[in-house]
């Protein structure tokens, strides 16, 4: 039973299907980072420094993501490549979580540094250029939304955004404070504030993506669970060397072997064998081996 590239081939359209969005997102935030990091320079302000690094993240990595979705699909015509290269998706958001998390980490370094030595900043140019990047984000944000859902792939460019967002709000409110009240610390404060609010968001879409990329069992799906409801199945008399990983966004995939008793109908226990993983686990590939149990040298487990 399966139907690889049918259903596999759902990842893939998803990502063709927000490729205009990935460009257009791509488009903004290429054209405001070059804004920021140069005001950045000339403000001296390291919160506008941090929204400009994470801005060149989200341009990277929607990037890389613009690149997963067009090799995906080009490999999709290669017979010798049986499932593509769906994780080339995966990988894409992992690169994604690296980079993001060595961005966190330099600009929480910078600001521990500067909290001995806050530098004067030019809060007026600061507050301006940091509205400008809210504008810029809320529209990739926008862009992105939709997408974030369905590919992993795109959920590591939109969480990218997301904090991006959040920075330029809080380059707006460092500016504001700086410019009211004279206080250089709001600047080095935003900067770790933003940090510490990205780190545990990468985090979370690194494990994600390494718990894809090692194999394992989706998380939402207990893997006892779905054993014991294919064992429960009429004629089904045994459920071994059952394994059931993703392979990118959307495409959980299963393989098992069923011993069937003599009396079984192998059409009909395939049947509902599928429609089970369908329709209770949301497995809509799978591939089952069916062996009577009267057949002789019948497969064991293997052991591996």
């Amino acid at each position: 039973m399966g139907a690889g590239h049918d259903h596999g081939a759902q990842a893939a359209r998803a990502g063709e299907r927000h490729r205009g969005r990935l460009w257009g997102a791509v488009a903004v935030l290429a054209t405001f980072m070059v804004v920021e990091a140069a005001a950045a320079w000339a403000t001296g302000s390291l919160a506008l420094l941090s929204d400009a690094g994470h801005m060149f993240t989200d341009v990277l990595g929607i990037a890389m993501a613009l690149a997963a979705i067009t090799a995906t699909r080009r490999a999709a015509q290669d017979p010798q490549r049986t499932f593509g290269l769906y994780r080339l998706e995966v990988l894409a958001a992992l690169a994604n979580a690296v980079l993001l998390f060595g961005v966190a980490v330099y600009v929480l370094v910078e600001a521990v540094r500067r909290f001995d030595h806050p530098p004067h900043v030019l809060a007026g140019p600061m507050l301006a250029v940091a509205v400008g990047g809210l504008l810029a984000n809320l529209v990739a944000f926008a862009l992105l939304r939709p997408g974030a859902r369905e590919s992993i792939n795109v959920r590591g460019a939109y969480l990218e955004v997301l904090g991006d967002l959040l920075g330029s709000v809080g380059v707006i409110v460092a500016a504001v404070v700086i410019a009211t009240t004279g206080w250089w610390y709001a600047d080095p404060i935003i900067a770790v504030s933003v940090g510490l609010f990205i780190l545990p968001r990468t985090w979370r879409l690194a494990r994600a993506a390494v718990r894809i990329l090692v194999q394992a069992a989706p998380e939402h799906l207990e893997v006892p669970a779905v054993q014991a409801r294919l064992a429960a199945l009429p004629g089904v008399c045994d459920v071994h060397d059952l394994h059931v990983w993703t392979l990118t966004s959307g495409m959980d995939v299963a393989s098992a072997h069923l011993t069937i008793e003599p009396a079984a109908e192998v059409a009909s226990v395939l049947a509902a064998a599928r429609d089970t993983l369908h329709d209770e686990f949301a497995i809509e590939h799978a591939t089952l081996q069916v062996e009577p149990a009267t057949a002789p040298g019948a497969c064991g487990p293997a052991h591996w």
